[in-house]
């Protein structure tokens, strides 16, 4: 069994409003010095067998289709060691 983590972040050109009222509040709450914050998604997937090229295309396809809109989010596969 392996690991597979998929992590989605918004496109960089696209306003992240969750990212910013993060940002926002953190000087309230006694932290200085962030310039900024971009909020995404971490997905966990386990698959049976080892984490091989066909098993990471399937993830990958899993991304598209369900767990990234493409249009406005990036998205990366790695395998957790």
């Amino acid at each position: 069994m392996a690991r597979v983590i998929v992590d989605v972040m918004l496109k960089p050109e696209i306003l992240d409003a969750q990212g910013q009222a993060i940002a926002r509040a953190l000087p309230r709450l006694g932290f200085s010095g962030v310039s900024a914050v971009r909020q995404g998604k971490r997905f966990e997937v386990e698959i049976e067998g080892p984490a091989d090229e066909a098993a990471l295309s399937d993830v990958r396809k899993m991304a598209e289709t369900l767990l990234a809109n493409t249009v406005i989010e990036d998205y990366t596969v790695t395998v957790e060691s």
